[in-house]
């Protein structure tokens, strides 16, 4: 049998008991929730611009006669369409992580791993705090 973990499977070898100093403080807590709250702002100003150039495209499109397809000057408005739509879509599906991470500290599991129960490191959660899952688990399920 193989001995690394399946990504599927919570990671069960060396569990250790979550104790108080791997918990989130106060402080720690409180900053994380305010960078969260200010990427929620961000990801909103973010998706709005965006839809506000989908509409300032919209109309180029069909005022627009011409041929913009061969025009070799720049890039046609169906790949800036695409690209606006992508830019979007991305915010659209960080607002949901982040979303998701406001709950998680609003219920008391924020910096917990939903895979095994450890906690996240702080630092972690600084460099991605919509993390759901400890390094371990996250390199487990990757690979």
């Amino acid at each position: 049998m193989d001995e690394r973990a399946r990504a599927d499977e919570p990671v069960t070898a060396e569990l250790r008991l979550v104790t108080d100093e791997d918990v989130l403080t106060a402080e720690e807590r409180d900053e994380l929730g305010a960078l969260l709250r200010e990427r929620r702002r961000g990801d909103l100003a973010e998706s709005q611009r965006m839809a506000e150039s989908l509409g300032v495209l919209l109309a180029s499109r069909s005022e627009s006669t011409a041929d913009d397809e061969h025009d070799p000057e720049g890039p046609t408005l169906s790949s800036e369409w695409s690209r606006l739509q992508a830019l979007r879509s991305d915010a659209a599906h960080d607002i949901v992580a982040v979303d998701a991470a406001l709950e998680r500290l609003r219920m008391g599991t924020y910096g917990v791993c939903a895979r095994c129960g450890q906690p996240i490191g702080v630092d972690r959660l600084r460099a991605r705090p919509t993390a759901e899952l400890c390094i371990r688990c996250a390199v487990a399920v990757e690979s």
